[in-house]
């Protein structure tokens, strides 16, 4: 190829084509945003992968944030959509491999790598924008490193579309010893009225129910309804391609499509929870959250070397 000299320069569009997504680094490389040409936007926090805010085309924030969440990474995001990766809850002595890791394990607040983006082509219609992020045993902390001693590696990916956010987490072990694992979605929803909230798509399935000394029972027929603490974790009766759906004071607000992930955990702390958590503001912010989190955590993943797992939810505004 000859190198001619003052060759034009690339245009900043290329005509005939729809305006591409936008993707910004910001807040001192810790943030990466994607916004679409049709003002749909996403944000994540490298600190955890943890995606801090989704909005619709309007502008309205479809995840609650916790208004005195921590953010650098010395704990979990309060609010948005947290990793849950390798455990998932307190640990618990009876589990060996994972009894020394923090409650939800170390995924949450490790900072990750920002890998890059992809768009779509085709019409403004159709585009979106998805953002890859990586964690490695490699690049955790030492003291984190003793906490859990395994070769592993984390590809997280989170598309934006007009109408849908889709958040894949992919585990590989990369060691020689097998290690078992629990990954979870710990998604936030922003909603109106906790009072006045349904979810469809649990009915007549089995959960636990933590409120209630972690006691088996079996959902009604009719769709779950708040009027108190709930943290219960589903394995819900139609399998993981049936969705479940929120409502919000009458209306369908939310569908959750999940693949691979067999549970769905939903968690409301109401008063007196949200009263005792310190990054929980405002304290009746509980009225305007619910957390239906899809997941695998009834019992364990258990990877080989060179094995994978790989989990995914779609969420539709409706």
């Amino acid at each position: 190829m000859v190198d001619r000299p003052n060759k034009p320069s690339a245009l900043a569009t290329t005509p005939g084509l729809p305006p591409q997504p936008q993707v910004t680094i910001s807040d001192g490389s810790s943030r990466v945003s994607a916004t679409l040409s049709t003002g749909e936007s996403v944000e994540v926090l490298l600190f955890g992968a943890t995606v801090l805010s989704w909005k619709d085309a309007a502008g309205n924030e479809k995840l609650w944030l916790s208004k005195d969440t921590k953010l650098d990474g010395s704990k979990g995001v309060r609010g948005g959509i947290p990793l849950v990766f390798p455990l998932f809850g307190p640990a618990t002595p009876n589990h060996e491999a994972t009894s020394k890791l923090p409650q939800h394990g170390l995924a949450r607040t490790a900072r990750w790598e920002f890998l890059g983006k992809s768009t779509s082509e085709g019409s403004s219609s159709s585009s979106s924008v998805k953002l890859d992020f990586g964690l490695s045993s490699d690049s955790l902390a030492e003291h984190t490193k003793a906490l859990w001693p395994y070769k592993f590696g984390l590809l997280y990916s989170v598309t934006l579309d007009r109408e849908s956010l889709t958040t894949t987490l992919v585990i590989t072990n990369d060691g020689e010893e097998p290690f078992d694992c629990q990954m979870l979605l710990h998604t936030y929803f922003n909603i109106k009225d906790i009072s006045a909230v349904q979810i469809a798509g649990l009915e007549d399935s089995k959960y636990v129910d933590k409120v209630d000394g972690a006691k088996t029972k079996t959902e009604s027929s009719s769709p779950v309804t708040f009027s108190g603490e709930m943290d219960r974790v589903y394995t819900p009766a139609k399998g993981p391609g049936h969705p479940i759906v929120i409502s919000d004071t009458g209306r369908p607000c939310f569908r959750i499509v999940r693949d691979n992930l067999d549970q769905v955990v939903v968690w409301n702390p109401w008063i007196e929870k949200a009263q005792g958590m310190s990054d929980f503001a405002p304290k009746d912010g509980y009225k305007n959250m619910v957390c239906v989190e899809a997941g695998s955590v009834d019992g364990w993943q258990k990877l080989d070397k060179g094995d994978a797992f790989e989990g995914a939810q779609t969420i539709y505004i409706l």
